[in-house]
């Protein structure tokens, strides 16, 4: 329990570091703006509730992709084909801001704690 409290303790700093990021707002709000209109989309198209919708979108975006769900309608295939071309993108951009503010926030990456025992200056000693 203590690993997933800690997990989620590191994730909340990352996020919270990285909304001082111009660029990491911008797709924030474009993952934001993906999921309501995913969510809309599928709602108002295929009929299926709003948690439905939400939950199909994120899935979907995610590419985890259950099978429980799927569109029925024409338009609802062709929505996915390019909410998935666009959305994938998108969302990998913002996880690997993340993954960057994540680094960023635990100090010195292991990385440069092998270069300074090999002689070699640090990323830190550099600048």
């Amino acid at each position: 329990m203590i690993p997933l409290i800690l997990t989620l303790y590191r994730f909340g700093k990352a996020v919270v570091l990285a909304l001082r990021d111009e660029e990491f707002r911008a797709l924030f709000f474009l993952v934001v703006v993906l999921l309501v209109s995913g969510t809309a989309f599928y709602h108002s198209i295929e009929g299926w509730g709003w948690l439905d919708s939400f939950y199909f979108s994120v899935t979907t975006l995610t590419t985890v992709g259950y099978g429980d769900f799927s569109p029925h309608t024409a338009e609802g295939k062709i929505f996915t084909v390019v909410y998935l071309l666009v959305g994938i993108g998108v969302l990998l951009g913002f996880i690997e801001l993340i993954a960057e503010h994540a680094r960023s926030s635990e100090g010195p990456s292991i990385r440069n704690f092998f270069k300074r025992r090999e002689g070699a200056p640090s990323e830190e000693e550099k600048e």
